[in-house]
């Protein structure tokens, strides 16, 4: 599947309908809950029908297509059935139990309620909120693909504009020639990540750098902030999207950074390692958690295991655990503390503290791909 995005350019009556659009999913998405909390053993399909008896009763209702309707019930069954799922799991501490969403940002469309030109540079939206045609602008040509591909159609609304993302049922795999090398990445806050030949990748630290001009801006909020008035001003909405537009560019800086760094990795490689790091863990410590969250680990991995599907390479999430502390040379524990940045054993192995895990999560991954049964690595013996 691929996920294509191209810019909204429609007039001011348009995107109220969009607003009105999303308001509406929202409100079906708490509906459908507030139904699975009242009664007992309610799923999926239930859930799913819930969504036309709140056509029925409210007109507003009505006027979304009916399959953005079970779409947007379909949501409230994803947060449930993730939380049955981490009760069965019995993961430690808060289970995630669904909770109703106040400031919703879009709505989906199956495969009705809209309609692509033959250009496929607008789209009509068909159903009762009366959006219409609306232009769309983006890097990806939707010509290459028939509109049989198109599962999914959302109107997602940023702080710049709206935009029109497209599910689309594609192989996007590619193939490429092996480097037959491969790599053990240590993540960190001194420096991103450093590998098992001791390379280091700096940390760009987008929130650090941006946070003054995000508090001046905060501050310009909350001064033309009137309390118990509705609506606020106009000049409150300007501050609040320039303050809104401040947190989009740094989580976009954040996120080019990680797509173009798992792309070169994983195209220079053949066999990644990294650790199985457990982040929603590891913000819990207050004196880290800003620097872990804008050092952005776990985009990171998500996209290192993106690319290594779509170029055919291995990836491995190896267990963290003893990989500070063992010896890469010899195997023994050296205990050291946080603040210690060079690991020093007795067998005469001296190494920078993130290059000697680095070797232990390489030692660790090629361990695993031994036993995974693939056939890269001389698995089977030749005759």
């Amino acid at each position: 599947m691929l996920v294509l995005e191209a810019k909204v350019y429609a007039n001011q009556a348009q995107y109220s309908a969009m607003d009105e659009a999303i308001r509406t999913a929202q409100f079906i998405r708490n509906k459908s809950l507030r139904y699975w909390m009242d009664n007992k053993g309610v799923g999926k399909y239930q859930l799913s029908a819930y969504s036309k008896v709140l056509a029925e009763s409210f007109p507003f209702v009505q006027k979304l297509n009916s399959m953005a309707r079970q779409s947007s019930a379909d949501r409230a069954w994803a947060a449930i059935s993730r939380f049955y799922t981490n009760c069965k799991a019995k993961v430690k501490g808060k289970k995630g139990y669904p909770k109703f969403k106040k400031h919703s940002r879009s709505v989906e469309y199956k495969t009705s309620g809209w309609k692509l030109s033959e250009n496929r540079k607008q789209i009509t939206f068909t159903d009762g909120n009366n959006i219409g045609r609306v232009k769309l602008k983006g890097t990806r040509d939707l010509n290459g693909y028939e509109i049989k591909q198109f599962k999914r159609v959302r109107i997602v609304r940023r702080a710049d504009g709206y935009y029109c993302q497209f599910l689309v049922a594609a192989d996007n795999r590619e193939k490429i020639e092996p480097s037959y090398s491969e790599i053990g990445l240590d993540v960190g806050l001194n420096h991103f990540y450093t590998d098992d030949k001791g390379n280091k990748i700096e940390n760009p630290r987008f929130y650090r750098k941006g946070e003054k001009a995000l508090n001046r801006l905060n501050r310009s909020k909350s001064k033309k902030y009137k309390k118990n008035q509705k609506p606020q001003s106009n000049n409150y909405h300007k501050a609040r999207k320039r303050y809104a537009l401040k947190h989009l560019k740094i989580s976009r800086q954040r996120k080019d950074r990680a797509v173009k760094l798992a792309r070169c990795v994983i195209t220079s490689n053949d066999v990644v390692a990294y650790e199985d790091l457990r982040v929603a863990n590891m913000v819990k410590n207050h004196n880290l958690a800003k620097s872990i969250t804008d050092a952005g680990w776990y985009q990171f991995r998500v996209w290192l295991e993106y690319f290594g599907y779509k170029f055919g390479k291995i990836t491995v999430a190896v267990p963290p655990q003893y990989t500070s502390i063992n010896c890469s040379n010899c195997g023994a524990k050296v205990l050291k503390a946080l603040s210690t940045r060079t690991h020093k054993c007795q067998c005469g192995c001296i190494l920078d503290r993130d290059e000697n895990a680095a070797r232990n999560i390489l030692s660790l991954g090629l361990s695993t791909v031994g036993h995974t049964g693939t056939q890269a690595w001389g698995d089977e013996t030749s005759i």
